[in-house]
């Protein structure tokens, strides 16, 4: 299942405590692993008052807001019960992710695209685990999880190899 951007419909002037309440939800319903990203887009608006110039920032989609996530029944559920949420955008029951291109429009419009993450790593590289649950074990790196920005790491533990997914700065090159 890959991760999209859905639009859901929250009630006018909510947005912003949708966006508190659902990142709330996700914590504590552990959702991390399905539901990224929300968005409230945003655009700056200079207004001109008494000769002076004042920027405020405007919704773009008054009674939107953008969530990136893995729709399963569980992450549909979360996001469609959050207080404030009137329902996903979409046809009848079935919410419609926007496009790939409409949604990274977006993103870099509000000026926070991800900036990419160089990986200096390679499969088969050995590595130490600086930090974490595994920290200071050694091992060998069995794939490179770049939608995840993840690295699975191949560690021996109790005589036999484990596989362990790890954040790259996480680890570190053995030379």
């Amino acid at each position: 299942m890959n991760k999209r951007w859905y639009v859901i419909h929250t009630y006018s002037g909510y947005e912003n405590k949708v966006k508190a309440n659902l990142e709330k939800r996700i914590e504590s319903m552990n959702m991390e692993d399905k539901i990224f990203r929300i968005l409230v887009p945003m655009e700056d608006e200079i207004e001109i008052k008494d000769g002076k110039k004042k920027v405020t920032k405007r919704k773009v989609f008054p009674g939107y807001v953008l969530v990136e996530m893995i729709m399963t029944d569980d992450s549909w559920y979360v996001v469609r019960n959050t207080p404030g949420v009137t329902g996903f955008v979409g046809s009848g029951s079935k919410p419609i992710p926007l496009n790939e291109d409409e949604a990274q429009a977006i993103v870099r419009q509000m000026g926070i695209d991800e900036p990419r993450t160089k990986v200096d790593f390679n499969v088969g590289e050995q590595v130490r685990v600086i930090s974490g649950p595994f920290e200071n074990f050694g091992g060998i790196i069995e794939e490179i999880l770049f939608d995840k920005g993840k690295l699975r790491v191949l560690i021996s533990m109790f005589g036999r190899e484990t596989p362990v997914e790890l954040e790259y700065n996480q680890v570190e090159k053995i030379s």
